[in-house]
């Protein structure tokens, strides 16, 4: 009900750029090019936690693109989830190259919190796979969304810990759900998230992953043992600053 209740308020309301807030509009010009107007690029936290694979990022989060992503995920601007899940669509086409003959993209969502699910009223990174599936079908690659992965322990809220703290807070906290292992072994699986900081989270859901497919990870991350079929790779909508700024180096 309140999915729905929001989707109807965002038809009859008057709406002002999620980024800026210039009115009549869900996201203005400026603020659409901040967000997808650039190439992604290849993002690497410092300290890079083990396991974590290639990860590509539209934007920075900062400023119009934090704004955003905020209003979408804490505000349930559902309508975002559009531009959102272009500049999703962008980074998995950066980091996943030509499809060759791996089979369709298999965009696996990074799973949030029941407790954080049921607060917002709907599950963000879910809802943008989704949009950058569509849009990756749009543009002729074969894409679809696996929400195979699963929180099989509880975990503490993230916002206020730093990198060691958010590893160990995660640490073996994912799994694929039964029969998900069957699923990823038809395609090439991509973690999606909204967004990277530490790294942490998709280190952990490349382990459950790996583990699932029985394949151990190389030294990038990648899970292997499975040539031509499950490679791991992962894209986000924005990352930290500073995960650009050390790419540039």
């Amino acid at each position: 009900m309140r999915e729905w209740w929001r989707e109807f308020s965002g038809l009859v309301l008057p709406v002002a750029c999620a980024g800026c807030g210039r009115p009549r509009t869900e996201l203005c010009p400026v603020c659409g090019s901040a967000l997808s107007g650039a190439a992604p690029r290849r993002v690497r936290p410092s300290p890079r936690p083990a396991g974590l694979p290639e990860v590509y990022a539209a934007a920075p989060y900062e400023n119009a693109v934090r704004a955003v992503l905020l209003a979408h995920k804490e505000r349930g601007a559902l309508g975002l989830a559009r531009p959102l899940g272009r500049a999703l669509a962008a980074s998995v086409r950066a980091g996943t190259g030509p499809m060759g003959a791996v089979g369709p993209l298999l965009l696996v969502p990074v799973p949030s919190a029941h407790s954080a699910t049921a607060a917002r009223g709907h599950d963000p990174v879910r809802r943008i796979a989704r949009s950058a599936a569509h849009e990756l079908r749009r543009a002729g690659c074969p894409a679809r969304v696996l929400p195979v992965l699963r929180q099989r322990r509880r975990v503490v809220d993230q916002s206020g810990l730093g990198a060691r703290g958010r590893r160990a807070n995660l640490a073996g906290a994912l799994e694929v759900a039964g029969g998900g292992e069957r699923l990823l072994a038809h395609g090439r699986v991509v973690l999606v998230d909204d967004l990277l900081t530490t790294g942490s989270t998709l280190a952990e859901a490349a382990r459950a992953v790996a583990e699932a497919l029985g394949s151990p990870r190389g030294s990038a991350g990648r899970a292997v043992g499975f040539p031509g079929r499950a490679v791991c790779a992962a894209a986000v909508v924005s990352a930290s600053p500073s995960a650009f700024e050390i790419n540039r180096n």
